[in-house]
């Protein structure tokens, strides 16, 4: 009896030693696409990106402009116009589509192009910044957020990282 007394003991002592180093574990969780988007650093690019594709979103702006006027003028003399009429206007509007749609496609592939190639001149950064605000904070296990289907908010680190961030960019802009 005292053996399974004894037992029993034990075996209580090791659940509550391992609850008590769990209940004491720091985890924290975070979106690293969020951080690094939220940063300054992607503000600027953002910004370098309006610039750079403010001519494609100009002509695209006037070619939507173009292509409405055309709709309006169709439904307003739809039942006078003739069928040469009425080709050559579907073939008018055919042909802004084909350039709006030319347009988007390539801002759009360039965005892809720039979004990556800031993803990967990012990771050091981002690394460093998660090892900052772990050391920090004094965090035993961080989680991506992609990865677990809830946390409470209070564990979200993302923002700690985001302003991490953006303090690195401030100083490497100092030196």
């Amino acid at each position: 009896m005292n053996t399974l007394r004894s037992l029993v003991a034990c075996f209580s002592l090791v659940l509550f030693t391992q609850t008590a180093i769990a209940q004491d574990t720091k985890i924290g969780v975070i979106n690293p696409l969020q951080a690094l988007f939220n940063s300054d650093a992607a503000r600027i690019v953002q910004e370098e990106l309006e610039q750079e594709f403010s001519v494609d979103e100009a002509r695209a702006t006037e070619l939507t402009e173009q292509l409405q006027a055309l709709q309006e003028e169709y439904q307003q003399n739809e039942a006078v116009m003739t069928e040469d009429e009425i080709r050559r206007m579907n073939a008018d509007a055919q042909d802004l589509q084909v350039q709006l749609q030319l347009i988007q496609e390539r801002v759009q592939q360039a965005l892809q192009e720039k979004n990556q190639e800031f993803l990967a001149s990012m990771q050091e950064e981002l690394a460093a910044a998660v090892t900052d605000v772990v050391a920090e904070g004094g965090f035993d296990l961080i989680l991506n957020s992609d990865s677990t289907p809830y946390f409470a908010p209070v564990l979200d680190i993302t923002a700690r990282v985001t302003a991490k961030l953006n303090e690195q960019t401030q100083s490497s802009e100092g030196n």
